[in-house]
C-alpha cells in the first residue's frame, strides 16, 4: 500500500488504513488557506481567494488530491483545477450563470429533459472536490434539497416513454453512500423503457478511494452501467487512480472520459496526447473534449476554439483512433452539444468529393454514379500510386 503521502507533515502520522477511507477523505478536505499553507506554498493571490468566502464557490479538496500537488509551483495543473484565484471574482461581459440553459428545459426539479430519448438526473448538489472551472457552480456546494426526494423525478420518467437512457449527475453521484445509490438505480430499473443507465462523476479521479468493492457490487447489480469520467490531465493518472479504474473496469463496467480544454492544464497537443494514451492504459475510452463553458467566474480557463481544433488535429492521424474523442462546444443558452473539428472536406460537387488527409495530402472519392466513376486498369501512374491524376482511387480491373 502506497504511504508516500507521508512526506506531507499534515499527514505523516496518518495510517494507511484511514487514508485509503473514503469517509476519512471527507471528513479531511482541505477547507481553509490555513489548512493548505501547511502542504503547499501559496501565492499572494491564492491566499487571497483562499481567504475571500463571499462571491465564490466553495474550496473542498481531498487530502489525496492535495498530495499530487506541486508545492512550489502554482502553475501546477492539479493544483489550478482546486485551488481558488483572484480571477474568479472577475464575470466577464459574455458569462452566464446557467451556460447550458440546465433550468430551463427542467420539467421537475432536478430533471433536465433537452435531448428527445434522454435525461440528466442530477441527484445531489455535492461533490468531493469543487473544480474552479465547474459549469454548475450555480447549484453544487450549496443545499437546494435535491436530495430530499427523487419521486417527481420517477414519476415523470415513467410518464414520458420516450426516454430510454437517463444520465445521473449532479453534483456528483458518488457522494451517496452505497445504499443510497443502489436505491435510485434499483428505482431506475423498475421502469421498463429505460434501457441506458450512465453515471456521471469525477469523484473516482480527485478521490479514488470511493471505488470500493462494495461500491463496485452495486454497479453490478443494476448492471449493465456505465461510467463517464473527468480527467484533465495526465498526472491525474497516479498509480492509485489505475487500481480505481482496475476494479471498475473489472466489474464489467465501461468506462469513457469526458475532458474540458482548460488554459494552463491542457491547452497543449502534447499534454492532451499523453493524457489520451494514459487512460486507453487504464482502460478508460477518451469521449469528449469539451470547450469550457461561459459559466461566471472562469473566464481565466477558456481557450479559443482554435486551440481546440489544433488538438483535434494533433490526434486525428497520429494516433490510435481509440485516443481521439469528439471536441464539443455546449451550445449557450441550451443548444446542446455541437460537435467541432478540422474540416478534411475540401469540396463536394456532383459526386466529386475532394479531401485532405492528416498529412495535408489530397484526395478524390467518388460516390456512385458520378462520372467518371471507375478508373480503367489501363490508366497510367502519374508518379503518385494512381493512374490518370485520380488521387486516392483504386484502379478497376473487371
Amino acid at each position: 500500500m502506497d504511504d508516500s503521502y507521508r512526506r506531507i507533515p499534515l499527514w505523516e502520522n496518518v495510517s494507511p488504513e484511514d487514508w485509503e477511507d473514503w469517509h476519512w477523505q471527507l471528513r479531511n478536505r482541505i477547507y481553509t488557506a490555513d489548512q493548505l499553507r501547511q502542504v503547499i506554498r501559496l501565492t499572494p493571490e491564492e491566499e487571497e481567494a483562499c481567504s475571500k468566502k463571499q462571491g465564490r464557490l466553495v474550496m473542498a479538496i481531498p487530502p489525496y488530491w492535495v498530495s499530487l500537488m506541486d508545492p512550489e509551483d502554482p502553475r501546477c495543473p492539479i493544483r489550478r483545477q482546486a485551488v481558488p484565484l483572484m480571477e474568479e471574482f472577475n464575470i466577464g461581459p459574455h458569462d452566464m450563470r446557467d451556460p447550458c440553459g440546465e433550468d430551463s428545459d427542467m420539467p421537475v426539479p432536478g430533471l433536465v429533459h433537452r435531448y428527445p430519448d434522454r435525461v440528466l438526473f442530477l441527484v445531489t448538489e455535492q461533490c468531493a472536490m469543487y473544480c474552479r472551472h465547474c459549469t454548475r457552480r450555480r447549484l453544487v456546494g450549496e443545499n437546494h434539497g435535491l436530495m430530499n426526494s427523487y419521486e417527481a423525478t420517477f414519476e415523470y420518467l415513467r410518464n414520458h416513454k420516450e426516454v430510454r437512457d437517463v444520465l445521473i449527475s449532479g453534483g456528483d453521484p458518488l457522494m451517496m453512500t452505497d445504499v443510497r445509490l443502489g436505491q435510485v438505480l434499483a428505482r431506475l430499473r423498475e421502469i421498463p423503457h429505460l434501457e441506458f443507465i450512465r453515471i456521471g462523476s469525477r469523484t473516482p479521479v480527485t478521490m479514488p478511494q470511493r471505488v470500493t468493492p462494495e461500491f463496485c457490487e452495486v454497479l453490478k447489480k443494476y448492471k449493465p452501467i456505465w461510467m463517464s469520467l473527468h480527467f484533465c490531465h495526465p498526472k491525474e493518472v497516479s498509480p492509485r487512480l489505475k487500481t480505481a479504474m482496475e476494479m471498475l473496469a473489472d466489474s464489467g463496467v465501461p468506462l469513457g472520459s469526458q475532458t474540458v480544454l482548460l488554459h494552463g492544464v491542457n491547452d497543449d497537443p502534447v499534454v492532451m496526447k499523453k493524457l489520451m494514451h494514459e487512460l486507453l492504459k487504464v482502460r478508460v475510452r477518451p469521449y469528449y473534449i469539451y470547450q469550457c463553458d461561459m459559466a461566471q467566474g472562469i473566464t481565466h480557463f477558456r481557450t479559443s476554439v482554435e486551440a481546440g481544433i489544433r488538438i483535434m488535429e494533433a490526434l486525428r492521424g497520429h494516433t490510435s483512433g481509440y485516443a481521439v474523442p469528439t471536441y464539443v462546444i455546449d451550445g449557450p443558452g441550451g443548444g446542446g452539444k455541437i460537435p467541432v473539428g478540422p474540416s478534411y472536406v475540401i469540396s463536394s460537387k456532383e459526386g466529386v468529393v475532394t479531401l485532405r488527409n492528416f498529412e495535408g495530402k489530397i484526395y478524390t472519392y467518388y460516390e456512385p454514379g458520378s462520372v467518371p466513376e471507375l478508373v480503367p486498369a489501363s490508366a497510367k501512374s502519374n508518379g503518385n500510386g494512381n493512374g490518370n491524376g485520380f488521387h486516392g482511387v483504386p484502379l478497376y480491373v473487371p
